[in-house]
């Protein structure tokens, strides 16, 4: 019997998406068919919707690029995956190309990210390369108390950060400044904390710096409370009372805003990590000369190595990061409903999308 296949369609930006049927076709060789158990709503495609940020594949285009469900189908080399709970990677490398080969698949030139070079996950099925997938132990979930859409945020508002914080080489006693800690940065603050860092968490909403003092930070400041000036001295005054250093620190920036960019780029100090996790189509006029200065470095982080996600999971499943406080459901046919909601910032938790 033929599945009923749909998704929901960008047109246009701004213009509301489009419920439409689609044939569910066989996957090719190398690729797998998902029954979407849940998409989140990140930031990125807000900025498709809303800003025109340009998708790789021309509109239309399904959005939607966190995404995790059951492979319900496997072309020719991908079989063993039939019926197996899975994350999507949000950016899939080719995994055989030099780059890959050399274990850089996130400047892989084949790579593809659903909702950008390919259909995305706002649907209820996706078919996908099958390389890169990360299986899901539906065992350790249960005891987790999770559900299978629960996690597919890994996909990217978990592995993004955490790829940022092993690249960043936070360990025991490292100073970590988180600026903005919604969806990405409020797990960007839990992972650091998990590898032994103590956080220091920036942003302008209080309820959001609540949520994460309660989840492993150990400072919190409210950015429109205190200027720039004022907040690295106060945070440096804070690493001397604790034992911390007041060089080294490690900086990142998740809020995806000018503003965020700016206060990160003035809190930079000798020998100083900057870490660039948030995405904003606004120019921050910087001197590049303080990097020199600090002998200090500024590090990209897009989506992150497919390797690198049983780790991020393990953190989730072992309960060592809470995922369940910062997560909430919706049924997939209120997407643009919700979609506004994110926009407006009216939602205090990441949006999980339900087919």
């Amino acid at each position: 019997m033929p599945i009923a296949a749909y998704r929901w369609v960008m047109t246009s930006v701004g213009k509301p998406l489009i419920r439409q049927s689609f044939e569910l076709g066989a996957p090719a060789a190398g690729e797998v068919t998902v029954e979407v158990a849940g998409c989140g709503v990140c930031h990125t495609d807000l900025g498709y919707y809303y800003d025109g940020v340009r998708t790789n594949q021309p509109l239309p285009l399904t959005l939607g690029h966190e995404v995790s469900g059951r492979v319900i189908a496997a072309g020719a080399g991908a079989e063993h995956w039939v019926g197996r709970a899975v994350i999507i990677p949000a950016v899939i490398p080719c995994g055989s190309c030099d780059a890959c080969t050399r274990g850089k698949g996130t400047i892989c030139a084949k790579q593809v990210m659903p909702g950008n070079d390919i259909e995305g996950g706002f649907a209820s099925h996706i078919t996908v390369p099958a390389f890169g997938l990360c299986a899901v132990d539906e065992n350790r979930l249960e005891a987790a108390g999770l559900k299978l859409a629960d996690v597919s945020v890994v996909a990217d508002a978990v592995t993004t950060p955490y790829q940022a914080v092993i690249q960043a080489g936070v360990g025991p006693g490292t100073l970590c400044i988180v600026i903005g800690v919604g969806g990405v940065g409020g797990h960007c603050a839990q992972v650091a904390a998990a590898f032994g860092g103590t956080v220091v968490a920036i942003d302008v909403d209080d309820a959001k710096l609540a949520a994460v003092a309660a989840h492993g930070v150990a400072k919190t400041f409210n950015a429109r409370s205190v200027d720039p000036k004022t907040l690295k001295k106060e945070i440096a005054a804070f690493a001397k009372g604790h034992g911390l250093p007041t060089r080294e620190w490690v900086i990142f920036e998740c809020s995806g805003t000018a503003a965020g960019q700016s206060t990160a780029w003035s809190l930079l100090v000798h020998g100083a990590t900057l870490a660039v996790v948030g995405f904003t189509m606004d120019k921050v006029e910087v001197r590049l000369s303080n990097l020199m200065a600090f002998h200090a470095r500024a590090l990209g982080n897009w989506g992150c190595a497919t390797e690198l996600y049983p780790g991020a999971l393990d953190l989730v499943l072992d309960r060592k990061i809470e995922l369940a406080a910062f997560i909430e459901k919706h049924p997939l046919d209120s997407i643009n409903e919700i979609f506004a909601l994110a926009h407006e910032h009216k939602l205090t938790r990441r949006a999980i999308l339900v087919p």
